[in-house]
């Protein structure tokens, strides 16, 4: 794995997210140092050493780490190939900082859902125009550490439908403009974590993909009626133009200009 230095970092507009790393460190060890942040840590490839708080620990392959705020951290490779990650960092209000004495005994969860979710987010923030998506996949994440922090479990999804039903008006009602969540909550009276998994066991989607595909059909329509697909995507409410042409191709299976040709 051994090679050149890479890092990306950017700080998307999802609330809650202060900064995302993905890094590929062949040789490079951290001084001990600390953050105002919560650091969220996947490790793909290698294995990072480092102390917490005076305690010395290993990050695990399938697994996320936590590291609170203010609390000194170094990290190095366990070998000499050194190790590839994605790091978000989490504004501190985000967590509650009481849990910090746990996240030091133990940072590491295997938790396969939680694995899958920061994947998820790491996804969804490296795709402008998809932070409705990385909002919810937040929410589930947050959710998740926070009852880990406490030392008690997730609790499950009671049904709602009726709040099922009133989030998906308040979609079909901003298919154009978008809705983010915390919006969403704020009208419906529900926490977002809540509104995301009662719309997924509800409509069997996230709102994300609910709302993508409302786009998408829209923008089915538009070009069949001869209008160009770049003036297209900002008609419907994707982002840019690449944007509608990832959504449209993962749903129909074409590009635009190709599903239009085809149909004529």
């Amino acid at each position: 794995m051994a090679g050149t230095t890479d890092v990306r970092a950017w700080r998307p507009s999802v609330p809650g997210v202060a900064e995302v790393l993905h890094a590929h460190f062949p040789h490079h060890a951290y001084p001990s140092h600390t953050h105002d942040t919560w650091t969220v840590l996947l490790v793909d490839s290698g294995t990072v050493l480092y102390d917490l708080g005076g305690r010395a620990h290993a990050t695990r392959r399938e697994s996320v780490t936590l590291l609170p705020p203010h609390v000194p951290h170094d990290g190095r490779g366990a070998t000499v190939d050194g190790f590839r990650k994605r790091v978000v960092y989490l504004e501190a209000g985000t967590l509650d900082v009481a849990g910090t004495g746990r996240s030091v005994d133990e940072p590491t969860s295997d938790d396969p859902g939680l694995v899958r979710q920061v994947r998820s987010l790491h996804h969804a923030l490296q795709h402008p125009g998809d932070e409705l998506e990385a909002a919810s996949q937040l929410a589930l994440i947050v959710e998740s550490l926070s009852c880990r922090l406490r030392g008690v479990p997730v609790s499950g999804s009671r049904r709602d439908a009726a709040l099922a039903r009133r989030l998906r008006d308040l979609l079909d009602a901003s298919v154009v403009e978008g809705l983010t969540l915390a919006a969403a909550g704020g009208e419906l009276g529900a926490s977002e974590a809540h509104l995301v998994r009662t719309f997924r066991r509800e409509l069997g989607i996230s709102p994300h993909r609910y709302l993508t595909g409302r786009r998408v059909d829209a923008a089915r329509r538009l070009l069949l009626d001869g209008m160009p697909s770049a003036q297209v995507a900002a008609e419907v409410g994707f982002h840019d133009q690449s944007h509608l042409t990832r959504h449209f191709k993962h749903v129909l299976g074409v590009p635009p200009g190709r599903y239009a040709a085809r149909s004529a």
